[in-house]
């Protein structure tokens, strides 16, 4: 097989401590050249980043995981006059204001790996886990309030709308008043062990509950789904024309935002009905249509199971200004 048929898959070492997912699929939406410049704005071990550089590209990579950062830096293509490899140790959120510091104004593509990263989830002091015992933590960024800091403090009623809200845990409230009568809460089999009970889990049923409200307290410890939201807005605005934006995500909350954001970016808008008239476009599209949903294979699904809840979305910036951007100035028409 020659360099030019080479899937990007066949790039990640065999012991690799992460495996990207869906990685031959987002390379093609990306279909970076050389000289593009991409930004892979969750870099973790680098399995996109990795692919991108092999087709000639400058990667400015972004993750506030100091641990992820770190690995990065021993990579070669960081060093020398002009490296291939930039590394931000900065959330996706703040993509745009970080490049234009670095002096780029746009870029060719985006992609985006929602959640967290295999490496966080297998080593048991990150806390993101309840495979084995660890600390509650789940800090992304291993700074500011932690899991347990949220269970420990946070009312009953706060702690139930969390659960519910991100978790989508139909007996939220059961689970939060059982929290508060455990506190304190330290580790993740503690906290584990507490959910199981309050919702009457028997060991070797098909999925432990206890994965929902874990799913809940990571995404608002981390603020992810506000991340990603910031991150979409900053895509949009960082895009050149024919620019591709990728975003693989795990779970429907974040898929639903990925998805209602393209369909809007594209100009896709309800049609109305007997008590509401359509609505009028306000905006001219600034991505064109975008894809249906890719999901993995099942080669992939037996090769990697943690790839079996993702899905790939990705749509190709038009020439149409940014919708912040038309706003601010007021016009919001290309």
């Amino acid at each position: 097989m020659s360099a030019a048929t080479t899937p990007p898959s066949a790039l990640v070492p065999a012991q690799a401590p992460h495996i990207p997912v869906l990685l031959d699929e987002v390379i093609a939406a990306l279909a970076p050249q050389a000289g593009d410049v991409i930004v892979d704005g969750t870099f973790g071990a680098g399995g996109y980043t990795r692919a991108i550089l092999a087709q000639g590209a400058t990667v400015h990579a972004f993750d506030r995981d100091p641990d992820a950062i770190a690995a990065g830096q021993q990579w070669p293509e960081t060093t020398g006059a002009a490296p291939t490899l930039v590394l931000h140790p900065r959330r996706f959120s703040e993509m745009a204001t970080a490049l234009a510091e670095a002096g780029v104004t746009q870029v060719a593509g985006v992609v985006l790996d929602i959640g967290v990263s295999s490496m966080q989830l297998d080593q048991r002091e990150r806390g993101f886990a309840f495979s084995s015992d660890g600390p509650l933590d789940m800090r992304m960024s291993q700074d500011g309030m932690s899991a347990a800091d949220f269970l420990n403090e946070a009312d009953e009623a706060a702690i139930a709308d969390v659960l519910y809200v991100y978790g989508e845990e139909r007996q939220s409230r059961r689970v939060a008043r059982a929290v508060v009568a455990a506190r304190p809460l330290t580790t993740t089999a503690q906290f584990a062990a507490v959910v199981r009970k309050a919702l009457g889990y028997r060991p070797g049923a098909a999925k432990d509950p206890a994965t929902r409200s874990f799913q809940a307290v990571r995404i608002h410890v981390n603020g992810e789904l506000d991340e990603l939201r910031a991150a979409l807005d900053a895509a949009e605005r960082l895009l050149a024309p024919g620019g591709r934006l990728a975003v693989v995500s795990f779970h429907s909350l974040e898929d639903r935002i990925v998805k209602q954001f393209l369909r809007e970016a594209a100009g896709a808008l309800p049609s109305g009905s007997r008590h509401l008239p359509p609505q009028a476009q306000a905006f001219a599209a600034v991505f064109e249509k975008p894809s249906a949903a890719i999901r993995p294979g099942a080669e992939e699904e037996a090769r990697n199971p943690r790839a079996r809840s993702a899905t790939l979305r990705w749509a190709v910036r038009t020439t149409a200004r940014a919708r912040a951007f038309s706003q601010s100035a007021g016009s919001q028409s290309a």
